[in-house]
């Protein structure tokens, strides 16, 4: 039942719409009094459209701008104090595995790895909200400076974990989503190798406005390619004008100069072409045109056949090579005259010599990649024991295809979605190690969207987004692992999840300290924190890679970490024994790092500081 709006007509509303119909280039978006984003015509442009001869105005620029694009510029920039916290008991053999899973904001995770991961990344595919009125988007907070965006960080907001809701109704429909996009892609640039190529997938609704961006942020000349997906195999009956059969993969590269596209498999269809009617021993071929168009001096000479039959070519061509050449091709039965050798002369061109791959092209089918409605089952039959369900997966085929054309089974090739949401990517990147032995590991993030309580998903256990992109690899992982020939994949991942810093306030904001509360300041780490906390807050801090190998030993009853061999050696216990640091020393680390509280004195730090000189002067020694 519609609902009366019991007012009059708004008809500058209307007079608005009528001008959008007639000059849609002239609709904006823009601030009101009270600063809210609202829909607007623009008078300058508007003005141009209804004269004969140029209006003055502010000077024309090619580019892409929309209110908050300044402020997500800002956003990009800002420093969080935020770090990764491990968690063991939702993560999958976390001591071995190389793979992470990161929950939380994915901007925030994207300025986490920065450091670790800077100019690391082959390949980063991401599949974001599409902006159609229905799905949701990151609620940023971007109007703040750098310092307020940092002390803001170190709260619990849990505003910054919102997802809401972007309709068309909302003034800020196009500008709330390119803000949201141009932030996190300005992060992740820094992050791709120089090889490294991104693929985003997307539909109408944003696909020229993230073409404009991703051209801005990754330079138009290292635009590769907008591939057209065919995601569903049937018409919608009920589609206004056409059906819509397709998606898009927008893909651009690092730095085109570096970036190597490979090649797909040969179809069964390209090498039926090639037969052995002769039964060469160098297998199958296809024989092709020995002439060309047109006269060229010594094109014309006879070529004899097997039975004695003399060939030229005929007039107007000439012969592909000179006399010597084919004579030689003659010599190695590389020339063909039909099973009855009467047949004028054509090359032998043998599959073994062609290039054992084909170029991919920019549509991909459905039977080739995939469609919604496979990734729907896909999905079901991982989960079929739960009865949950996910809107709109990607087929794991379609990342599979991306996988083959952009990365390495033989190098160590990391793989990053920071869109994860039911954990396709993951799949896809396991299956696609199982299928060639491949050493690619992938990247994950997932903010903890969470699920209604009264969903199948909540009461089937899932309390989030996160949680089903989590099991999704057990469970996918368990079943690749039933072959015996995968029992070296690594289907592990380690869970990390974005928190405040480890440190108290105080360590950000000391003016905020009172006199009377400095007695409990004398430790600058939350009380409830770990020290493999403290630890990961260091592989952070330093840029260490995030999945390098840990190993726990107890020295002189106190817990010591040492990461990836002697990369990092951290005690953070408490009354720390020269002992203790002598045998540290000894074993000459590369970084050697200790809690403030472990100190009791000055000259105790100062002591620990000289013996590290004295034994082992190479090494890095901080506190925390």
């Amino acid at each position: 039942m519609e609902k009366l709006a019991l007012h009059t007509p708004d008809l500058t509303a209307q007079n608005a719409d009528k001008l959008a119909q007639l000059f849609p280039n002239c609709v904006t978006e823009i601030r009101d009094a009270a600063g809210k984003l609202v829909r607007a015509i623009d008078f300058d442009q508007l003005r141009q459209e209804l004269s004969d001869s140029i209006v003055e105005g502010p000077q024309e620029r090619y580019e892409l701008n929309w209110p908050g694009k300044r402020e997500a510029k800002l956003a990009a920039n800002a420093p969080i104090a935020k770090t990764l916290r491990p968690c063991h008991e939702e993560s999958l053999d976390f001591d071995n595995t190389k793979n992470l899973f990161i929950e939380g904001d994915n901007l925030d995770a994207l300025k986490l790895l920065q450091e670790s991961y800077l100019g690391k990344i082959k390949l980063i595919y991401i599949d974001p909200p599409y902006n159609t009125g229905n799905d949701f988007i990151y609620e940023d907070d971007f109007a703040e400076d750098n310092e307020a965006y940092l002390l803001r960080s170190n709260q619990k907001d849990e505003s910054g974990n919102r997802m809401i809701a972007n309709t068309e109704a909302n003034g800020r429909y196009h500008s709330d989503w390119l803000s949201m996009i141009y932030a996190r892609l300005r992060l992740a640039k820094n992050l791709l190798s120089d090889d490294g190529v991104v693929f985003i997938s997307i539909d109408d609704t944003e696909y020229t406005n993230l073409q404009k961006v991703c051209s801005e942020i990754f330079g138009e000349e290292n635009f590769v390619a907008t591939i057209v997906w065919q995601k569903i195999y049937s018409g919608k009956a009920d589609a206004t004008h056409f059906a819509r059969f397709h998606e898009y993969q927008v893909c651009y590269a690092r730095n085109i100069g570096a970036l190597q596209i490979g090649l797909l498999p040969r179809t069964n269809e390209m090498n039926a072409r090639y037969t052995n009617p002769d039964n060469d021993p160098r297998g199958p071929w296809l024989s092709n045109d020995l002439t060309a168009a047109g006269e060229r001096s010594g094109g014309h000479y006879p070529i004899i056949g097997p039975t004695g039959t003399t060939f030229d070519s005929p007039q107007g061509k000439h012969w592909l090579y000179a006399r010597t050449t084919m004579e030689q091709l003659l010599a190695e039965n590389r020339i063909w005259f039909g099973a009855n050798g009467t047949a004028f002369p054509r090359l032998k061109r043998f599959l073994s010599d062609v290039q054992q791959g084909r170029r991919a092209s920019t549509i991909w089918m459905h039977e080739e990649v995939g469609h919604t409605d496979e990734a729907t089952k896909e999905f079901r039959e991982i989960f079929k024991d739960s009865g949950v369900t996910f809107s709109a997966p990607k087929p794991t085929r379609l990342i599979e295809q991306i996988l083959r054309l952009t990365t390495s089974p033989s190098a160590d090739d990391i793989v990053m979605d920071f869109f994860s949401g039911s954990g396709t990517t993951a799949q896809a990147v396991l299956q696609m190690n199982k299928s060639d032995s491949g050493k690619r590991r992938f990247i994950l993030v997932q903010i903890p969207e969470a699920f209604d309580a009264e969903s199948d998903e909540f009461k089937a256990g899932f309390r989030t987004i996160a949680d089903i992109g989590k099991e999704r690899i057990r469970r996918s992982g368990a079943k690749l692992k039933e072959d015996m020939l995968a029992t070296n994949l690594d289907t592990g991942f380690r869970v990390l999840k974005i928190d405040t810093s480890n440190m108290n306030d105080v360590y950000y904001t000391p003016d905020a300290v009172k006199q009377e509360n400095l007695l409990g300041q004398v430790d600058n780490v939350r009380t409830d924190r770990t020290a493999q906390d403290l630890l990961f807050q260091l592989l952070v801090d330093w840029g260490l890679d995030l999945s390098m190998p840990i190993v726990e030993e107890t020295i002189a009853g106190k817990k010591v970490f040492f990461a990836d061999g002697n990369a990092l050696a951290a005690c953070f216990d408490t009354e720390i024994s020269e002992e203790l640091v002598k045998e540290l020393a000894g074993r000459k680390p590369l970084r050697a790092v200790f809690r403030d509280a472990s100190f009791t004195s000055d000259s105790l730090k100062i002591n620990v500081e000289q013996i590290f000189k004295l034994l082992s002067p190479e090494t890095e020694v901080a506190s925390v």
